[in-house]
């Protein structure tokens, strides 16, 4: 649902070939995501505040909460939040592959300014890349949950901890 795509490509990962008996095609697996056949259970919370809304989102911290996110969610609420603490800052892109709802994402420097706001199609394997280079936070909500709440780029997240920057990359 994400940059996880391409990042197979960087790790050099081997194309497996997965045969159950002599008459059945192989399955060939090309990246991790394709292993992938359920939602993962809630992540951890922190609350997070954008202007005057408020979300306890969960974080996607590691590599495999990343890669995995919402895939396979379904009855996404209002509520429902998952920022996305990206290894580096990049232009990051990111794809809804199994991903049964659509989304939507903005994507946040690393000041924790909104850049960019984008609608991610259900299903839809092809990415959405930034057109910054500069993102290193990506906050994924209901689709269309920015514009109901009048929140656009320019707006600042910070958390119960301060600002983006001091809660998850130990500076200020």
């Amino acid at each position: 649902m994400n940059f996880w795509k391409s990042l197979a490509s960087i790790a050099g990962l081997a194309v497996l070939a997965v045969g159950c008996g002599h008459d059945q095609p192989a399955k060939v697996i090309t990246s991790p995501v394709d292993l992938i056949t359920h939602a993962q259970p809630k992540l951890r919370t922190m609350k997070i505040y954008l202007g005057p809304e408020t979300f306890d989102a969960e974080l996607a911290l590691s590599a495999e909460e990343q890669m995995i996110g919402m895939m396979f969610r379904t009855n996404i609420q209002e509520t429902d939040a998952m920022l996305f603490v990206l290894p580096y800052t990049q232009r990051a892109d990111f794809w809804m592959k199994n991903c049964p709802e659509s989304i939507s994402a903005a994507y946040i420097s690393p000041d924790g300014v909104i850049q960019e706001i984008h609608h991610l199609e259900k299903n839809n394997t092809n990415s959405v890349m930034a057109a910054s280079d500069n993102i290193r936070f990506v906050l994924e909500t209901s689709d269309g949950w920015f514009d109901r709440h009048h929140i656009s780029t320019g707006t600042v997240i910070t958390t119960e901890k301060g600002s983006l920057a001091h809660t998850f990359l130990q500076r200020q």
